[in-house]
């Protein structure tokens, strides 16, 4: 195993603009011509739909032993409980738009799935973030088309410590006005849907129960989407931490919580593999990944991110895309 240790280039003025593809193509084509059995871990995780369930349903049972507790209790099992929670449900969010769910030939009822899964979170999410994610599978470091990039305006102000501290905590709202800026879509039916489930839910809830259970899942999901430790996560799978890499694993135990999201670069190789079979290709190509740099603490990427002057929103990889935007 590789850890990392940072390179010091001093402050940066610009993002790392390279020339070449991005490394997940070739190297996945290299490796299914040494292993083709790693294609028997495509397609569906049938334990993901039951999962997500669980967690659903346990966030709407806390919703209802909250509704009578005093506010800065309601705050803090907000961040120390359902927001972890609801961040792991991001992420299954994540594994959803790659159809693991339900397999590729039941794409309609993933995106529905996918709905359910965003209900804990307080706001519309699911629909959007898989219009934009196969663009930043497609097209890694794209300019204007990979929406996971921080724009010029983020990578110029947020170049403090104290700056990148409140960039850290505002990375939500980043993340969801970003692709207004970046790369523009027309608002689709299902967004539209996704938005017309989450708000009737949360009326009902609000019916049932009041204020605080609102406030406890939105609350939850707006903080630990921010200055938390899971949200390491944000910042280890491609702030180049190194020169010339661009994507990192993390094989700690908060994979656990996390659908295995650190496996990071497996899952840029692999999309198709649900995050619970992700460890089995780092165990069949192994050689592949033990020597490449990856993370050992997602709270350690944050401490660095936001005390190395060499990191910052601009330490990213881009790369320009010959074609033209089809919307």
């Amino acid at each position: 195993m590789k850890s990392i240790e940072m390179d010091k280039t001093g402050e940066r003025g610009d993002f790392e603009w390279v020339y070449n593809d991005q490394p997940h193509t070739s190297r996945r084509k290299e490796i299914l011509a040494k292993y083709p059995e790693i294609k028997s871990l495509m397609g569906p995780d049938p334990q993901l739909k039951w999962v997500v369930t669980g967690m659903v349903l346990t966030q709407l049972l806390a919703c209802y032993m909250v509704h009578d507790l005093p506010w800065k209790w309601v705050l803090f099992w907000s961040y120390g409980f359902g927001g972890c929670i609801n961040h792991s449900l991001t992420l299954a969010i994540h594994d959803i738009s790659h159809n693991v769910a339900f397999g590729n030939k039941l794409a309609r009822l993933n995106r529905w799935f996918a709905i359910w899964a965003n209900l804990p979170i307080g706001l519309p999410y699911s629909a959007s973030f898989k219009k934009y994610h196969i663009d930043h599978h497609r097209y890694l470091g794209g300019d204007g088309l990979d929406v996971d990039i921080p724009t010029d305006a983020e990578g110029w102000f947020f170049c403090t410590p104290l700056r990148k501290v409140l960039w850290l905590f505002l990375q939500p709202l980043f993340y969801a006005l970003r692709p207004l800026v970046v790369n523009p879509k027309p608002v689709s039916r299902l967004e539209m849907m996704n938005a017309a489930v989450q708000f009737a839910v949360n009326f009902v809830i609000f019916y049932l129960w009041g204020l605080k259970p609102i406030v406890y899942l939105i609350a939850g999901s707006i903080l630990c989407m921010g200055l938390h430790p899971i949200s390491g996560h944000f910042i280890a799978e491609h702030y180049m931490f190194l020169k010339g890499h661009e994507t990192y694993s993390y094989y700690g135990p908060l994979n656990w919580i996390t659908f295995n999201v650190g496996y990071h670069m497996e899952h840029h190789d692999f999309p198709s593999i649900p995050g619970s079979k992700l460890p089995q290709v780092k165990k069949m190509a192994a050689e592949y990944y033990d020597s490449l740099p990856q993370h050992t603490s997602w709270t350690r990427v944050l401490w660095d991110f936001v005390f190395d002057d060499s990191i910052g929103p601009y330490t990213r990889i881009k790369r320009e895309y010959k074609l033209v935007k089809q919307e």
